[in-house]
């Protein structure tokens, strides 16, 4: 394939973290026009990570592309596939996305389907520009693999691996913890998500979304007694990490889980980073108060939404005072409700009615930062002393702890 002079995008078409920045609209006489469309991505278009398992569900393997029908203009052949993601490795995104898209010697569209994607009939008829956040999704999965080194091969090369690496990162999912009983998140007949279609939310990760929960935390404890740990036996597989750690080769467990279970296990805290939080504690979204998480079990396993103990003895002190009671909703909001001419505007005016806090597990929510402590572990220690890494329990579709991974 010839090299093109290389001609650097301007401004990045969509938002897809963790998207190359160099999908712009490469159509200079239109690129003023699909601005709003190409370069914000709003509506129907990816806006955040949190969404990015919607365009998850649309790609194919390579193993099946041979089987894959279309006109030859808009489908790579598997040689062709191949040709391109050489290229990709070979060059970068940068010079690959000069060669390919800026140059329109392949459209959009048709170069999604050399890295396994192939787009689904709702994005029959529609500009290229649309298929760009399916192309920078699948430039995305094929940077972040790790090519095969071809010296390792069987259970005993693994098993010399373990034995000469003295610094190994375990990185591990809800996969570990299905044995026991707890449930993951994304399998498709048995996961969590595949479970809440009866919430009515529009993406089961909602429950989730910090945003939901502030607006109503009910929803979250209306499943959280699924995924609450009701043992503290651990797998197999937290055995072996332990057992790692005993041989003093484990640098760093990062779990994803919120089980906890690696606690139980044995892990030391010094080893081990709740990438998600967990269950372990939890804390009041009003004054932060922070207790042990057996102490709101019992709310969580009834489906109630549980309150700070802390608040409540506060409040108390103020009864006397004759502070009006006042119903609220749901949620940590004021209520809307619109006052009625004929009411007594003393009997529904805007004051501050005190109530108990939320207690809230201290899992990391859609929306939340992780614990500062998964950077600074990662980045500022882990990285320079890692010799081994090893993925268990998870398709590592979650950002940011997948994106992490593949740096």
């Amino acid at each position: 394939m010839e090299v093109l002079q290389e001609s650097p995008l301007k401004a990045p078409a969509v938002e897809v973290v963790p998207v190359p920045p160099h999908l712009d609209s490469v159509d200079g006489e239109k690129r003023e026009e699909n601005q709003h469309d190409a370069s914000s991505p709003k509506g129907d278009e990816l806006d955040d990570d949190d969404q990015l398992s919607l365009y998850e569900d649309m790609l194919d393997g390579m193993a099946d592309q041979e089987n894959w029908e279309g006109d030859p203009a808009d489908v790579c052949t598997v040689e062709e596939s191949i040709a391109f993601r050489k290229r990709l490795r070979l060059v970068g995104e940068d010079q690959f996305i000069s060669e390919t898209l800026e140059a329109r010697t392949v459209s959009a569209r048709k170069l999604c389907t050399a890295f396994g994607i192939k787009p689904p009939p709702l994005f029959d008829g529609q500009p290229d520009h649309k298929y760009y956040p399916l192309l920078g999704l699948g430039i995305t999965r094929e940077l972040r693999k790790r090519m095969k080194l071809p010296q390792y091969n069987t259970i005993d090369d693994a098993v010399d691996l373990l034995k000469k690496s003295k610094n190994i990162i375990v990185l591990t999912g809800a996969g570990i913890s299905t044995s026991l009983g707890i449930p993951d998140f994304r399998s498709k007949d048995t996961g969590l998500y595949s479970q809440l279609q009866h919430l009515g939310l529009s993406d089961p990760q909602e429950v989730f979304d910090i945003s939901l929960f502030w607006e109503d935390p009910s929803i979250f404890y209306s499943v959280a007694k699924d995924i609450l740990p009701s043992t503290r036996k651990f797998s197999p597989t937290h055995a072996f990490i332990k057992l790692l750690q005993d041989k003093g080769k484990l640098l760093t467990n990062f779990t994803q889980n919120i089980d906890n279970l690696e606690s139980h296990a044995g892990i030391a805290a010094e080893k081990l980073i709740q990438c998600h939080g967990s269950f372990a504690t939890a804390s009041c979204v009003e004054c932060e108060y922070q207790v042990k998480g057996e102490e709101i079990f019992n709310d969580i396993k009834a489906g109630r939404t549980p309150r700070c103990d802390r608040c409540i003895r506060t409040l108390r002190q103020y009864k006397p005072f004759g502070i009006k009671r006042k119903r609220s909703t749901n949620g940590l909001g004021p209520s809307k409700k619109k006052r009625q001419s004929y009411e007594d505007s003393t009997d529904d005016e805007d004051y501050d009615v005190p109530i108990a806090g939320v207690m809230k597990p201290d899992i990391t929510f859609f929306g939340e930062d992780l614990p500062a402590n998964f950077h600074n572990r990662l980045v500022q220690h882990d990285k320079d002393l890692v010799d081994l890494v090893l993925v268990i329990g998870t398709s590592l579709k979650v950002a940011p702890v997948s994106t992490y991974l593949a740096k």
